[in-house]
C-alpha cells in the first residue's frame, strides 16, 4: 500500500509511511537527519569511515524500530538516542575491558574551559578521533551527552572509577594533542 501525504504532511502520516517501508519516506528521513546524526557519530568514531558505519547501523535500527516511536515526543531526540546507543554498541564490540591505574591519573590536569572558544569544531573532532575508544566514548558521554559516571558505567559495563579515570585521561590526552598541534600555546 502506498502512502501519499500532502505537502503539509503531519508527523503521524510520515511515520506511518516509514513503518510501511515506503522508500521515499525512508530516504527523506535519512536525508533530513543525516547532518546532525553524522555529527553525533563523528564524535564517537575514530574516523569518518567508522562514523559512517555507526550512522548506517543506527539508521538500520531506526527503520527496524520506527513503529516503536511515540508520536508527540521529539523525533530528533529519539533518533539521537539510537545513534548514541549504536556508538556505544560499537565501543563494546571494538574494545576489550581493562582497568586503568588511578595512580597514573593523579597528575593529569583539565583543559582550561576558556580555551575551547579558540578552537574550531573540526580541530576538536580531529583530536577526539585520536583518543582510544574507551577515552573517546567516556568523554562524549560525560561532557557532550551529560551522562553521569554511574550511567556511563552501567552502559559500558565498567566501574564508575574506571569511567572517572578514563575521563581524566581523555582530557589530559586532548590537552596534549592540542599542544602537539600547536593549538594551545
Amino acid at each position: 500500500m502506498d502512502y501519499s501525504i500532502s505537502i503539509n504532511h503531519n508527523e503521524d502520516d510520515f511515520i506511518a509511511a516509514c513503518v510501511a517501508e515506503e522508500h521515499w519516506a525512508q530516504k527523506k528521513l535519512y536525508m533530513d537527519h543525516y547532518p546532525r546524526m553524522m555529527a553525533i557519530c563523528m564524535r564517537y568514531a575514530k574516523n569518518e569511515q567508522d562514523a559512517l558505519d555507526i550512522l548506517h547501523e543506527g539508521f538500520i535500527k531506526v527503520f527496524k524500530n520506527i513503529g516503536k516511536y511515540k508520536p508527540g515526543t521529539s523525533f530528533t531526540s529519539w533518533l539521537s538516542r539510537i545513534m548514541i546507543n549504536t556508538a556505544i554498541d560499537a565501543y563494546r564490540k571494538n574494545t576489550r575491558r581493562r582497568t586503568e591505574d588511578l595512580d597514573q591519573v593523579l597528575d593529569a590536569k583539565n583543559l582550561d574551559p576558556d580555551i575551547i572558544s579558540l578552537i574550531s569544531a573540526e580541530e576538536i573532532i580531529g583530536c577526539l578521533q585520536e583518543l582510544t575508544y574507551a577515552y573517546r566514548t567516556v568523554f562524549n558521554m560525560y561532557v557532550i551527552e551529560g551522562y553521569s559516571h554511574r550511567e556511563i558505567a552501567e552502559s559500558l559495563g565498567i566501574t564508575e572509577s574506571t569511567s572517572r579515570s578514563n575521563l581524566v585521561k581523555a582530557r589530559a590526552k586532548l590537552k596534549a594533542l592540542l599542544y602537539k598541534r600547536r593549538i594551545l600555546e
